[in-house]
C-alpha cells in the first residue's frame, strides 16, 4: 500500500509525484470518444487549426482524470473509503499533444468524520504542469481515508 493513513498526514504536505506522462493523439482521441465529446478542436484538426490555438487540443476531462490519477498512488492507494468531492478545478493553460505532464499535490484541510469515527476527510490541492512548468490544471479534492489501525 503506498498511500497514507487520515492520521498520517498533516496541513502543508507537499508531494512532487515522480510519474509523468507525455499526451499522445490515442489518449485525446479515446477519451473524446468514449465519452462521446463531438468537440471539434478535439477531434478535427482541420477546424482546430483555424482556431486561435492553430492545432489540436487535448480533452480537458482527460487532463483532469489523469491530474487525480497521478497522485493516488502517493496519497489514497489502501486508505481511501470514498472520493466525497472535486472542487475549483481549473485549467488556465491548454494542453496539447505531445506535452509531458508531471503533478504535484498539497495538503491544505484535515478534519475527523463527524459520522464515522476512525475515520478523517483529507482536501488535497492537486496541480498539473507541463514540460515548460506552466500549470494546466488545478483542483480540490476532498477524500475520506481510514485512520491507521491500532497495533
Amino acid at each position: 500500500m503506498a498511500g497514507r493513513f487520515y492520521d498520517e498526514w498533516q496541513i502543508g504536505d507537499r508531494i512532487v509525484h515522480d510519474l509523468r506522462r507525455t499526451v499522445t493523439e490515442t489518449d485525446n482521441l479515446l477519451v473524446s470518444t468514449l465519452t462521446h465529446n463531438p468537440q471539434p478542436l478535439h477531434l478535427d484538426a482541420e477546424a482546430a487549426g483555424a482556431s486561435e490555438f492553430g492545432r489540436i487540443l487535448v480533452n480537458g476531462t482527460f487532463t483532469f482524470a489523469l491530474l487525480v490519477g497521478i497522485s493516488v498512488g502517493d496519497t489514497t492507494l489502501g486508505t481511501l473509503i470514498a472520493n466525497l468531492g472535486y472542487d475549483e478545478v481549473r485549467m488556465p493553460k491548454p494542453v496539447f499533444i505531445g506535452d509531458t505532464l508531471r503533478a504535484e499535490t498539497e495538503v491544505v484541510e484535515l478534519r475527523p468524520s463527524k459520522s464515522r469515527p476512525g475515520q478523517g476527510i483529507v482536501t488535497f490541492k492537486h496541480v498539473m504542469l507541463n514540460q515548460r512548468d506552466e500549470i494546466v490544471c488545478t483542483t480540490l479534492r476532498s477524500a475520506l481515508l481510514r485512520s491507521k489501525p491500532a497495533a
